[in-house]
């Protein structure tokens, strides 16, 4: 690999091109509707290991999503890295013999909203750089992070990535929907160990828009301090304990449970919810949940879905109650309302959250006021990260039993813990909330103060 490799910036999806030869192949094939999302990367990344170059990366990455609807109203789909005059041809050829065999009793439409004005989003594309940039960078991030501490001896995981992303969405009614952003990211995995003890590790990630803004000190330091804390260890007795949810923490359990907001699983029979759940409290009162795609904080925002809908901050949980859910338009469609744009591309259309935040209504009154990770005493369970998620959640039942990384606190005093397990149902835990923390902390994954909760089981090593 040429090392002076750059992320270049130039247009690889001209929404003009390619509408002009959709509606030539589309004519010459005699199809009436159609429709198509295409996304364009180019990558470069980054991996070091004791000061050498570890793994170098870069890619360019091309996808066509294309669809066809036949003279029966069936559609036909077809995907392809082929952007060019030839690929596109065959790409439509394919998806009308696909249509054959598309089920005619659930067909797709266009969203209503994929011709409505988009809001703006600021995405200046940010300067490339060199591979050879990258790895000085993460080199010496490295060592700095080694440095830190006697007891630190590597960076087993790490990487520094540049990103350059574009996106368009054009149909045969007249949509067109382009934008390109820039994204940088590095993540730190660091571990110790001291004598006769067992080895620790801890991490952290940042991303941004561009490289010259990625936070790496504070990567650095934060990826030092948790796995200096967690050098002095102890087992926890198997018990039922008050947990503190970082913000980090609290984030990743409610995306793990994201299906109760998401109407495709509802209909599938794969959620919490039903049809009828709107309105119904899921909750305390004082917590509210949104999903806020547009949220400046969110470096890889698209204004648009996949279907060309317009991005929407959509209120999931307004005082505990569920009060909305994430459309896509066959969704939206079917629950009679409009569809909120969180959806991929597909004959069956898939729908996912994009950013979400979480707060603390301020008509209501917390359980515990009194809780706070600042200055408590009682004794809690501060934990940090969850692992095994994939594993250890069963989303549709609402049950979840997950490893996690974390601190028993006694009189504000830190003690990491050896080995331990936090189990649970989801419901239950949003029921037994007793302190939101007024503040909010930005994280990679959402927005979320410091959560309490009261008689949550955790199992410690045996």
């Amino acid at each position: 690999m040429n090392n002076s490799i750059t992320n270049k910036k130039r247009l690889v999806l001209d929404p003009v091109v390619f509408t002009n030869l959709l509606k030539r192949y589309s004519n010459q094939l005699e199809i009436k509707k159609w429709d198509m999302g295409a996304s364009s990367s180019n990558d470069i990344s980054v991996q070091v290991q004791k000061g050498n170059a570890k793994q170098l990366k870069g890619s360019q990455r091309n996808s066509i999503t294309l669809r066809v609807w036949n003279k029966n109203n069936q559609v036909g789909i077809t995907s392809t890295s082929d952007l060019t005059s030839e690929g596109i041809n065959k790409a439509m050829i394919g998806a009308i013999k696909a249509s054959l065999y598309g089920n005619a009793n659930e067909s797709p439409e266009f969203s209503p909203l994929a011709k409505t004005e988009l809001e703006q989003i600021n995405s200046e594309i940010s300067e490339s750089h060199t591979i050879d940039e990258l790895l000085s960078i993460l080199k010496i991030a490295e060592k700095q992070l080694i440095d830190t501490h006697q007891s630190i001896d590597s960076v087993p995981y790490n990487g520094l990535n540049e990103s350059y992303i574009e996106r368009i969405y054009i149909n045969s009614d007249g949509a067109t929907r382009h934008m390109k952003l820039s994204q940088s990211s590095i993540y730190l995995y660091a571990k110790a160990e001291e004598e006769n003890k067992k080895p620790r590790s801890a991490g952290g990630i940042r991303i941004n828009s561009n490289l010259e803004e990625l936070d790496i000190q504070s990567c650095i330091k934060e990826t030092s301090d948790k796995l200096i804390s967690h050098l002095n260890y102890r087992a926890i007795e198997t018990k039922k304990y008050l947990i503190c949810f970082t913000p980090e923490a609290f984030l990743q359990l409610i995306s793990a449970f994201s299906s109760m907001f998401n109407a495709r699983s509802i209909i599938d029979g794969l959620s919490l919810m039903n049809e009828d759940s709107i309105g119904n409290q899921i909750s305390v009162s004082n917590l509210n949940i949104s999903d806020d795609g547009l949220h400046p904080e969110n470096v890889g925002a698209f204004s648009f879905d996949g279907e060309g809908t317009p991005t929407q901050n959509i209120k999931l949980v307004s005082n505990g109650i569920l009060s909305n859910l994430l459309h896509s338009e066959a969704t939206a469609r079917r629950f009679g309302v409009k569809p909120t744009g969180h959806a991929g591309l597909g004959a069956k259309v898939s729908v996912s959250p994009d950013w979400l935040v979480v707060s603390k209504s301020e008509s209501e009154v917390d359980k515990d006021e009194s809780l706070s990770v600042k200055d408590t005493h009682k004794e809690y369970i501060l934990i940090d990260e969850l692992s095994a998620i994939h594993s250890g959640v069963k989303a549709s039942q609402g049950s979840f039993s997950l490893p996690f990384d974390g601190w028993i606190v006694n009189d504000g005093k830190k003690t990491s813990i050896e080995a331990a397990t936090v189990a649970g149902d989801i419901l239950k835990v949003l029921k037994s909330i007793v302190k939101i923390e007024n503040k909010q902390f930005v994280t990679h994954q959402g927005i979320s103060p410091h959560v309490w909760v009261e008689n949550v089981s955790i199992t410690g090593e045996a």
